[in-house]
């Protein structure tokens, strides 16, 4: 049977035996908690803690070590200034794993300065007069470049207020951004002048009056609204079209500037064609000016060489249409619907009658 020592001595060594296996594990946990650097750090708020910058870090990690660079931008740091701030709160045994310096990048959120552009384009587009977005030019009271806020600032933009007045141009446009965190939402204003532009034909180079516009004579560029007004001629119709007064270079089109081209020219030889019911008759003129289909131009008959004046239409072609005759006149021999074979002498007399009983038209519309 044990005696009461024997029992005494086992129950120490068991007492030693838990005292060395406790200690044994403490120093495995030990171990494996200890401190590790950090390569590389991102952070969000603008405070660095010890927890940012080392693993394991423990009731430390929410004290503030340093301050953090500024949005979206990353820093470096050397390691031993980072141990010297941890030491400073009584974290030591940290493994560098060699390294020399870790770097610190602050998250952010870019807002771009051509989508703050988009964004108050389309909360302007439609207000007081303002026509589609895509045709308004911003200009601001201050440059806008691009934007960086808080990370956690994920909200859309939205516009909480937006002001415009046509007289001045001026707009005031002020944006909301949610927050996720639990501070307000972020406030964005913006001021400046809002244009509206169109696309219109302009004149690469200057143009006479009467002179046939062509391909390499137009460019197209955007212009404001208000400057070239509602009566803009594209790009289509103005091609081939004929200038009705002299234009200069850099003018924009429009349509009450364009006429169709000259279908007789000042001193051709025309065919002057007189018609009255039952009566085709066709003699040889010259043009006295030019003018475009339905002009009323000046003609002289090259038989009689007597200026008559009739309407242009087609090319080479001007016609002089009878009217009712009040006083009486020279039976006129029967001829055909087509082209009359009389003989000059009575051709000469036709286009006297003609020109005698037609009243004068109005001048051609320049």
């Amino acid at each position: 049977m044990m005696s009461a020592r024997s029992l005494a001595l086992a129950l120490a060594f068991a007492l030693l035996a838990a005292a060395a296996a406790t200690a044994s594990a403490q120093s495995r946990d030990d171990f494996l908690a200890a401190p590790v650097l950090r390569a590389e750090v991102t952070v969000t708020g603008d405070l660095v803690l010890i927890g940012d910058v080392i693993d394991n870090a423990g009731p430390a990690a929410q004290i503030a070590i340093y301050r953090a660079p500024d949005l979206g931008t990353t820093g470096a740091m050397p390691v031993d200034r980072v141990l010297t701030a941890l030491r400073a709160h009584q974290v030591i045994g940290v493994d560098t794993r060699n390294l020399r310096e870790i770097s610190i990048t602050r998250l952010a959120r870019t807002l771009e300065s051509k989508d703050i552009e988009a964004s108050i384009a389309r909360a302007l587009q439609h207000r007081n007069g303002l026509g589609d977005a895509a045709n308004l030019v911003l200009t601001f009271d201050r440059d806008v470049q691009d934007l960086r806020l808080e990370a956690s600032n994920t909200g859309a933009m939205e516009a909480i207020s937006t002001r415009y007045d046509s007289r001045s141009q001026r707009y005031d446009v002020t944006f909301e951004i949610s927050n996720e965190t639990a501070a307000g939402p972020t406030r964005l204003r913006f001021t400046g002048t809002a244009i509206e532009t169109v696309e219109a034909a302009i004149l690469a180079r200057g143009v006479e009056r009467n002179e046939v516009i062509k391909a390499s004579d137009v460019v197209i560029e955007r212009r404001p609204k208000a400057e070239v007004g509602n009566d803009l001629a594209g790009r289509d119709r103005a091609v081939g079209m004929q200038a009705r007064r002299q234009m200069r270079v850099g003018q924009a089109l429009k349509n009450a500037d364009l006429a169709r081209p000259d279908l007789v020219q000042k001193d051709q030889a025309v065919v002057l064609i007189y018609q009255a019911v039952g009566l085709h008759l066709t003699i040889r003129g010259k043009a006295l000016e030019g003018g475009t289909e339905g002009d009323v131009v000046s003609v002289m008959n090259l038989q009689s060489k007597r200026t008559v004046s009739g309407v242009v239409t087609g090319r080479g072609q001007v016609t002089i249409s009878a009217i009712p005759i009040v006083a009486p006149a020279p039976r006129l021999p029967e001829v055909s619907d087509t082209t009359s074979s009389i003989q000059s002498s009575q051709a000469a007399a036709l286009v006297a009658i003609a020109a005698n009983a037609a009243s004068t038209p109005s001048p051609k519309t320049e």
